[in-house]
């Protein structure tokens, strides 16, 4: 049988004008800045006059530990909210922006994909809006002007050697790791080693989803710290008299972007930080904006419940005050045989086997976030044609030992009616006992919560804090920075930091190598493993696939 590309689906949708789809979320054209026919920014002043209507019901998405079988988290999202309003629920979805590193490297988009994505899919997972532009301009304006600082004189006293600001740009490009810059004579600058971020890992990013409104923004971006003096005290973006420019530059990057799913639910797509490496949710202004608008919003976490849903949950709920209704954590048959050990080309025969020892992987996600975060979850299979009824019965009985419920979600091949299953269970989960709490207390040293986290997420037997993160631990708590919540930098693909152990690892040793203090974002970045801020484009890059013809029509995107 044929499958249609999602491209191929997306082209076919009879999309609504934007204008539209703004009146079916209940958002004047006044607040509309509109972006072609079918996108559009909203202006931040509509959350400030809906400021006394109630919130809806959060209900966030997140998943099992990725693997090459993919799993579907995005299409779960989409698919739910299209479900929920075909049970005659009112509903919106706030997601992430896709990033073109992963769009030309080797993930893909971030539209979802079959019958439930977002459109316009090309335009969304192509530049969109320009915001991730926007985000790296501001963020290599500051570059700039640090650089020309020291090259004017550096009358701060900042040192070369000390620097922790990086330049970014949006594509995934490991030769730009570590450079070295400011060759070629005094006149061209004061030559140090120097290096790229990816967008997505720029701090930058993370202050504009954690801003709560544009002078929020520009408060956060004067707290960031570039680097230190000799004498070892922090130098801010303020000290550079930087943060005024660079709001400027994001004026219009802050305001959530309005599109639909391919069955017209408004849908906010804003900002886009990795959750391996940031804290990987949609700005907390567009989340607050559909809640204020819908009875329930969806929402993602990227990647595993380790990584974004423990963000989610202990970052950005605590930072923006969200208390989540719901949790629904998506599985496939296949990536649970996938963590039991079979190769991904037999993923398609039935072995109950196998699906038995990948099986601990979800559950352990379950009870994570059933008896650690205290959240009512449900389990969603994304349905494979070559799903069998033992393998599926199998993994429905393991979840109800732990007292969670198991839908079946059908979105990626029936849109939102494969989803009213998964809506339902939904809808009844809103109404369950909630005992929300975060996995560890702020008041706690630092050391004390990435052990908290290490033990009580991920399980590890022991967390090994290398020479130099017990420094930066110790110099962090004197300048004052031990308050704040902790954001791990950890593989995706274990909960270790070794993405070769699959599965729920139990006897590890979690390994910090670094710390680094994102004042603006207002967290603690742990880095853990060989985890990096730069990814690689991999042997046969997605961009070889992607091309485009005479009539401007764009070939091999998905």
């Amino acid at each position: 049988m044929a499958y249609k590309t999602d491209i191929e689906i997306a082209r076919e949708c009879k999309k609504k004008k934007i204008t539209e789809i703004a009146a079916l979320a209940g958002v004047d054209e006044k607040y509309l800045e509109q972006y072609g026919s079918y996108k559009a920014k909203v202006d931040c002043s509509l959350l400030k006059d809906l400021a006394d209507r109630p919130d809806g019901k959060l209900i966030l998405v997140t998943a099992i530990t990725p693997t090459p079988a993919g799993e579907g988290k995005t299409t779960t999202s989409v698919g739910l909210a299209d479900g929920l309003r075909a049970i005659g629920v009112n509903a919106m979805t706030a997601l992430r922006e896709p990033s073109l590193g992963p769009v030309f490297g080797i993930k893909g988009g971030a539209a979802g994909g079959g019958y439930a994505q977002l459109v316009p899919m090309e335009d969304i997972n192509l530049h969109f809006t320009g915001d991730f532009h926007a985000i790296s301009a501001a963020n290599n304006l500051l570059a700039a002007m640090l650089d020309n600082h020291i090259q004017q004189g550096n009358s701060l006293g900042i040192d070369p050697k000390a620097i922790t600001w990086k330049r970014a740009v949006d594509m995934n490009d490991r030769q730009l790791r570590r450079i070295v810059d400011g060759l070629g004579g005094r006149l061209q600058g004061v030559p140090r080693e120097d290096g790229f971020e990816i967008t997505v890992a720029s701090e930058i990013m993370a202050v504009l989803c954690l801003a709560s409104d544009l002078m929020d923004l520009k408060a956060r971006l004067a707290r960031i710290i570039v680097g230190y003096t000799y004498d070892g005290k922090p130098v801010t973006a303020h000290d550079l008299k930087a943060e005024g420019a660079m709001t400027v530059l994001l004026k219009d990057a802050i305001k959530p972007n309005l599109v639909q799913t391919l069955e017209g639910t408004p849908a906010f797509v804003h900002g886009g930080p990795f959750a391996n490496i940031a804290h990987g949710c949609n700005s907390v202004i567009a989340t607050r904006m559909a809640l204020k608008l819908a009875g329930y919003t969806v929402t993602e976490a990227g990647f595993a419940a380790d990584l974004g849903a423990e963000k989610f949950l202990d970052i950005k709920c605590r930072v923006a005050g969200l208390r989540p209704d719901a949790v629904v954590i998506v599985a496939t048959v296949r990536a649970l045989k996938y963590h039991g050990g079979v190769p991904k080309v037999e993923l398609n025969a039935e072995n109950l086997e196998a699906l038995e020892k990948g099986l601990p992987n979800l559950l352990r996600h379950v009870d994570n976030i059933k008896n650690v975060f205290g959240v009512p979850c449900v389990v969603a299979i994304n349905a494979f044609p070559t799903d069998t009824e033992a393998e599926l019965a199998l993994v429905e009985k393991r979840c109800s030992e732990l007292g969670v419920n198991v839908a079946l979600s059908e979105v990626w091949a029936k849109g939102g009616q494969g989803g009213v299953a998964l809506a339902r269970e939904v809808v009844r989960l809103c109404g369950e006992p909630n005992h929300f709490d975060f996995s560890y207390d702020l008041s706690l040293p630092i050391e004390e919560k990435i052990r908290a986290v290490a033990k009580r997420v991920y399980r590890a037997k022991h967390t090994l804090l290398l020479p130099a993160a017990r420094k930066k631990a110790r110099q962090l708590t004197e300048l004052g920075f031990d308050n704040l919540p902790i954001c791990m930098a950890k593989t995706q693909y274990s909960f270790s930091d070794d993405p070769k152990l699959l599965g729920a690892p139990e006897d590890f040793t979690l390994n910090v190598t670094d710390l680094k203090v994102c004042a603006g974002a207002g967290f603690i970045v742990v880095y853990t493993g060989d985890i990096m801020t730069m990814p690689g484009l991999p042997k046969v890059p997605a961009a070889e696939n992607i091309d485009i013809d005479e009539n401007g029509v764009i070939v091999g995107l998905f």
